[in-house]
């Protein structure tokens, strides 16, 4: 049986379970931060994209109403989340579709669920099984830690190529900027709610699994988005050149 680890160990063995996983190492990913993509590579992106971290809110709803009382700072911080992604503010979808329009696509186009490609609405499903079924601290971390977390990594890479190659405006990239900043911040959040009420083996075990599970998802997806759009223009040699 496995032993109840420290909080260091713990949070070792969580970056671990993300490590390798990263969805930096997809090829879409690479394509974006080298400049390779097009912007109907990148509208394709945006349309998929907003089915994934458009119910974000969502998610942690039902995360939220099934948090026990007692977790005050882990209600706190779910409920701050979906404030910041709905009202806190302008609505992450709204400039999420500001970019997709940008890049040539259209609301219409961006909000239409047909628009999605099935490894999409997987991980969509997905999200929304783990926020209704999981304990509350295996939802946080396989949605926080084991996704959210990740995001400043990856927007770090793919950011400053919108600017510098493709000339998008300030304005037209304020999604990202804005995800940099503000999912570090709840990324650390979740280390610390799963760090402090992941207080048994188990529930460290089933942690460490879905964060594992949760890096693999989002590396599928992206590794999706890839073959799906990108892939008769862009051959895996060019990738590796």
């Amino acid at each position: 049986m496995s032993r109840l680890m420290n909080r260091d160990e713990f949070r070792t063995a969580l970056e671990e379970a993300i490590k390798g996983k990263s969805a930096n190492k997809a090829p879409f990913s690479i394509a974006w931060a080298t400049g390779q993509l097009s912007r109907e590579h990148l509208a394709r992106w945006a349309e998929n994209h907003y089915h994934y971290v458009g119910p974000f809110a969502d998610y942690l709803a039902y995360i939220y109403a099934r948090t026990p009382d007692h977790m005050t700072e882990a209600k706190d911080f779910l409920l701050a989340n979906m404030y910041e992604e709905e009202i806190g503010g302008d609505r992450h979808t709204d400039l999420l579709i500001r970019f997709a329009e940008a890049c040539g696509t259209t609301r219409e186009r961006v909000i239409d669920p047909d628009n999605m490609s099935p490894t999409t609405r997987g991980l969509q499903s997905w999200c929304y099984a783990v926020a209704m079924r999981e304990d509350p601290v295996v939802a946080v971390a396989g949605l926080v830690v084991g996704l959210e977390s990740q995001v400043p990594s990856i927007y770090r890479k793919q950011t400053p190529i919108l600017r510098e190659k493709y000339g998008f405006s300030d304005e037209e990239v304020e999604f990202f900027d804005l995800h940099i900043v503000s999912d570090e911040i709840h990324g650390e959040r979740g280390y610390q709610i799963v760090l402090e009420h992941a207080n048994t083996p188990e529930l460290q075990q089933r942690c460490l699994k879905i964060c594992e599970i949760g890096a693999q998802m989002r590396l599928l997806y992206t590794t999706a988005l890839y073959h799906d759009y990108v892939a008769k223009d862009i051959p895996n040699l060019a990738l590796a050149a």
